[in-house]
C-alpha cells in the first residue's frame, strides 16, 4: 500500500498544478490526502489515519470555518471517530460520528458506506453502551430514508 501511495504522489507532483481545482474532471492535488487516509485508516494504521484525517479537514476549511468540501470532511470526521472507537473513547468516537451525518451536503451512498466501518466498530466493541446503541439508531434511521 505505502508503495501504490508513493508511486501515486511522485505522479500526481509530475503533473502542472491544476487552474480549477473546483473542475470536476480536473485532478484535485488536496484529495491525495483524503485516499491516503482511507488507506490508512483500511490498514489499521491509526496515527496515520487521524494525522491524514486531520489535513483533509484543515486543507477543506477556510480560515472563517466555511467547508469547501463537505463530503471530504465527513469522512475525515468518520476516519476519527473509528481511531477514537480503536483507542476506546466511545464518546470521541459518537461525536465525530455525529459530526459527520450532520452536514448539509450528503452523498448519502458514500457517507453511508464509509459510515459502516465505524457503526462495525461500535457494534462490536460497545454493544451494550446506551450512547453506542443510540448512534447506531440514528445510523439506521439515516439509511432508511
Amino acid at each position: 500500500m505505502e508503495t501504490a501511495l508513493d508511486k501515486g504522489r511522485v505522479l500526481l507532483e509530475s503533473l502542472p498544478y491544476p487552474d480549477d481545482t473546483d473542475h470536476h474532471f480536473v485532478v484535485d492535488p488536496s484529495k491525495f490526502d483524503f485516499y491516503a487516509m482511507d488507506c490508512y485508516r483500511i490498514a489499521g494504521e491509526d496515527r496515520l489515519a487521524e494525522m491524514y484525517a486531520r489535513e483533509v479537514i484543515r486543507s477543506s476549511t477556510d480560515p472563517d470555518g466555511t467547508e469547501r468540501k463537505p463530503m471530504r470532511n465527513a469522512e475525515a470526521r468518520i476516519t476519527l471517530g473509528v481511531v477514537a472507537a480503536r483507542v476506546g473513547d466511545l464518546d470521541q468516537a459518537v461525536t465525530y460520528g455525529r459530526r459527520a451525518l450532520e452536514g448539509d451536503r450528503k452523498s448519502l451512498p458514500s457517507l453511508l458506506m464509509c459510515s459502516k466501518e465505524l457503526a462495525t466498530l461500535v457494534r462490536e466493541r460497545y454493544p451494550k453502551e446506551p450512547e453506542a446503541v443510540a448512534y447506531l439508531d440514528e445510523v439506521r434511521a439515516l439509511s432508511a430514508s
